[in-house]
This record gives C-alpha cells, sequence and structure tokens, in this order.
C-alpha cells in the first residue's frame, strides 16, 4: 500500500487550475483529510493525480466516471451520501 501525502503535499495538489474543483479540493482537505483512514487518503491522492478536464466532467456530473473508488470518493468529496 501507499504511504499517504502529508497534508501540505496534499493542499498544494489541490491548488488545480479551474476554480471550480479548487472550491471543492481545498475545503474537502482541511475538513476530512487527516481524518480519513490510509486507503482513502491513498484514492484521493490518485485522484489529485487525474487532469483537471477529466476531474471537472465527473464532478459536475458530466461523465460517469468508471473507477469505483475514485467514484465514491467522489460522491464523498461533493458531499453528496452514498446509498
Amino acid at each position: 500500500m501507499l504511504k499517504p501525502m502529508n497534508i501540505a503535499r496534499v493542499r498544494w495538489a489541490c491548488r488545480r487550475g479551474m476554480l471550480e474543483l479548487d472550491v471543492l479540493f481545498q475545503p474537502f482537505v482541511e475538513q476530512h483529510y487527516e481524518a480519513m483512514p490510509d486507503t482513502d487518503k491513498n484514492t484521493f491522492v490518485r485522484l489529485l493525480e487525474c487532469e483537471d478536464p477529466e476531474l471537472f466532467a465527473w464532478f459536475m456530473g458530466h461523465q460517469v466516471c468508471q473507477d469505483p473508488e475514485f467514484a465514491q470518493m467522489i460522491v464523498r468529496v461533493r458531499g453528496r451520501p452514498t446509498a
């Protein structure tokens, strides 16, 4: 298993080229990242490695993410309860 990034690196990785993504990621990291289990931290960090247009499409609901771990994290970041 990967070792999660430290919080400073995660904060930096949340600074994106799109304001819409910044508005989602930065508050999520500040409020939830440190309390998450390492597996979830790793999923979130892997998600941040995706390109902005892809993230934008997933988070805005224009496309469905096919990766189940990413899809669950997207729901979590957006603040919508899972079924």
